[in-house]
């Protein structure tokens, strides 16, 4: 239940921990990593620390995946200082040791970009034969901290160390080209996937949708989600049919912004404010009266 409000109504949070005290139910280890998820994602990082600090008094280790959530939720706050500490608690004294939180060191350190950290751990890596998982999250870091080069290298590398490049590794490596607005290299990405074999999922059409339109081809990202809602073993995230209806709605073109919005509806993405923001928007752009939206929107 927890989870299910963490996503949806943060607010019944605290009447479920109420709930749990009557029921004199002591907070697990996974119930205080809800806890500081929740807090974290809504930036109230004193609240976030007065849990850790419950958890610490209560005897509950702040166990390793603990500190990575408080140190995500640190870096994106802005608290570097106190990022990079989390992180060095996590490593230890021999990282070689404790190879297993490199993954998330990968990622963190890419979001603060510490290229010289991103770098050191990632040579760490390599020298200890990486996991798939320590490989994407190395491609998305040196994205990150603009070494598209270095990026490349740690894909290819998989490749020909034969590790199960699935789309998961295309995919990645998609944004990163996408971040840095290089369309052929993602188009000519794309190409070799398909011919590889791989399935594209979800993840791998957002980004390739997204690129389309960041290079002003909307028609062929627009063409891309079309394919993408027709197959039936995929789901197309939301963002993907936003980032072609902001760009209708962008140019004023109320058409085919309403073409989108009903397809997000046949897909499932019911009745969202986002939606209709973006809708009305496109009447404003194109000057037209936006008859009857308000019931629309009731």
């Amino acid at each position: 239940m927890l989870m299910l409000y963490k996503r949806v109504d943060k607010k019944k949070i605290a009447d479920m921990l109420l709930m749990m005290e009557k029921e004199n139910l002591k907070p697990t280890l996974y119930t205080y990593k809800i806890l500081i998820d929740a807090k974290g994602a809504s930036n109230d990082i004193s609240g976030m620390e007065e849990i850790v600090e419950t958890m610490k008094s209560e005897g509950v280790e702040v166990d390793l995946r603990a500190k990575s959530i408080v140190a995500r939720h640190y870096a994106s706050a802005g608290l570097k200082e106190k990022a990079e500490k989390v992180l060095k608690e996590m490593e230890g004294e021999s990282l070689e040791d404790n190879s297993y939180v490199c993954k998330d060191l990968l990622s963190i350190y890419g979001f603060l970009q510490r290229a010289d950290e991103v770098t050191r751990i990632w040579k760490i890596c390599e020298a200890n034969h990486p996991f798939y998982k320590e490989s994407l999250a190395a491609i998305l870091a040196f994205g990150k901290i603009n070494k598209v080069k270095e990026a490349e290298a740690v894909f290819e590398k998989s490749v020909k160390m034969g590790h199960r490049v699935s789309s998961g590794m295309y995919s990645v490596l998609l944004r990163v080209y996408v971040d840095h607005k290089m369309v052929s290299e993602g188009k000519d990405l794309v190409k070799r996937m398909l011919d590889s074999g791989c399935n594209i999922g979800a993840l791998t059409w957002d980004a390739l949708i997204r690129l389309y339109v960041e290079a002003g081809e909307v028609e062929k990202a627009d063409s891309s989600l079309s394919k993408a809602t027709q197959l039936k073993q995929i789901k197309p995230l939301m963002s993907s049919f936003m980032y072609v209806m902001d760009e209708y709605a962008r140019k004023g073109d109320v058409h085919n912004t309403e073409k989108i919005f009903q397809r997000m509806r046949q897909s499932g993405y019911h009745s969202r404010f986002r939606q209709f923001q973006s809708l009305i928007h496109a009447y404003v752009n194109a000057k037209a009266p936006a008859y009857g939206m308000k019931d629309r929107m009731n």
